[in-house]
């Protein structure tokens, strides 16, 4: 489940999320975001993740988007902050495949 909270200022628009963006939660969240973003006017977007229990690749291509359009995140977490380092690298496979990847036995051993 996730919880999107909503604020719309002068200068700036922030959507705070709380829960999983993850499954059915991505489409809410790309709704909502292309509905305000439509009506931002030069204003900065701002997405607090500090609440966010898990994200799956759905959810990152979503951050990866946002990002691209100027979106700013906020996030705590060593996992988060890990997730939001990631999308500023569009070249690199999706955190997931990386992280399987790290958990396979190499060659060498």
């Amino acid at each position: 489940m996730l919880k999107i909270t909503y604020d719309d200022k002068a200068n700036e628009q922030r959507w705070t999320l709380y829960g999983q963006l993850t499954g059915p939660w991505v489409a809410e969240l790309r709704s909502s975001w292309e509905r305000a973003s439509g009506e931002s006017q030069g204003k900065k977007c701002i997405v607090d993740l500090s609440d966010v229990a898990s994200i799956d690749e759905r959810g990152e291509d979503l951050l990866r988007s946002m990002k691209a359009a100027g979106v700013r995140f906020l996030a705590r977490g060593v996992d988060m902050r890990h997730i939001l380092s990631h999308l500023r690298s569009p070249a690199r496979p999706p955190l997931r495949r990386s992280l399987e990847h790290l958990g396979r036995k190499s060659d060498c051993s």
